[in-house]
């Protein structure tokens, strides 16, 4: 009996994660994104659905520019939500698992809060980006088997439709002799991109439905993960440390949003999810080996 391999659908496959999900898994991956495909346009998008008939679809696509968000939510949530609907529908139609790619950015309406967030406290978004990721969430439960995975300030090898990452900025801002001022009062756990993805598929791959927190372990401030990246790099810039108030930003950020990843961490074969300075001199390292950015 002829037993079809697995077709993993990787929507946004030209960001950080999503390029990352399609080398893991090579030819099992089905990449999916701008300007090809574009998964608001639903009738194109459907068929190309029709036409790959994927068994699984990994939705990394998302409308992440957290600033503009606040002065265009309809696009936001255009992509981050009602996409995802109709991914939903999909997978329900056909009996396949969806895997929603989410954030860390559905909570922080706690402004007291200093302990790290598990799955089961109540989201309370402080900005658009955030509310509309959570949406999403909810359109993604609709499929029976749902895989949600939170996740906080991914950094990887830069794919082709990546913006850029928080280590990539603070390093060119570094060697242009720039001085930086970087927030010092929001508290988070910025992940490195291959142990996020890594872990993605091994949810899926287990059928562990549900939601989970993946983060590398540990917190800190923007402030002092941007020392560690100079420390780490050997490059000697100022970097002076600001609040919240002094940061000319439009959308409103948590002070507090690390997630906890005990659910993840205990379930039977899991891979690790090393402290975030580990992962940072992974990055660097594998930065040098490759010569270059991303």
């Amino acid at each position: 009996m002829k037993i079809d391999r697995p077709r993993i659908l990787v929507t946004g496959a030209k960001g950080q994660l999503g390029e990352e999900l399609c080398r893991i898994l090579g030819p099992q991956s089905i990449p999916a994104d701008l300007p090809e495909i574009d998964i608001t346009c639903w009738d194109s998008f459907q068929r190309f659905l029709e036409d790959t008939r994927p068994t699984a679809v990994i939705n990394a696509a998302a409308y992440t520019r957290v600033d503009k968000a606040e002065d265009e939510p309809e696009q936001a949530r255009a992509v981050n939500a009602l996409a995802v609907r109709h991914i939903a529908k999909y997978c329900i139609t056909n009996g396949c698992p969806l895997v929603q790619i989410s954030t860390d950015y559905v909570f922080g309406g706690d402004q007291t809060r200093r302990t790290p967030y598990s799955e089961e406290d109540p989201p309370a978004p402080v900005n658009v980006y955030g509310a509309t990721k959570l949406e999403g969430e909810q359109e993604a439960t609709r499929c029976p088997r749902h895989i949600i995975v939170r996740t906080c300030g991914l950094y990887g090898r830069l794919g082709a439709n990546s913006p850029g990452n928080f280590v990539e900025t603070i390093l060119q801002k570094a060697r242009q002799g720039q001085v930086l001022r970087v927030v010092n009062d929001q508290v988070c756990c910025p992940s490195y991109v291959p142990h996020v993805a890594r872990a993605i598929l091994f949810l899926l791959e287990n059928e562990y439905w549900g939601t989970y927190h993946v983060v590398n372990s540990g917190q800190t401030t923007w402030f002092d993960f941007a020392c560690t990246i100079l420390e780490l790099a050997g490059l000697d810039v100022p970097c002076i440390p600001i609040s919240s108030a002094e940061y000319p930003a439009r959308a409103r950020r948590p002070a507090y949003s690390v997630l906890d990843c005990s659910k993840y961490l205990h379930l039977p074969g899991a891979p690790p999810l090393p402290p975030w300075e580990a992962a940072l001199r992974e990055y660097l390292a594998n930065r040098t080996n490759r010569g270059g950015s991303g």
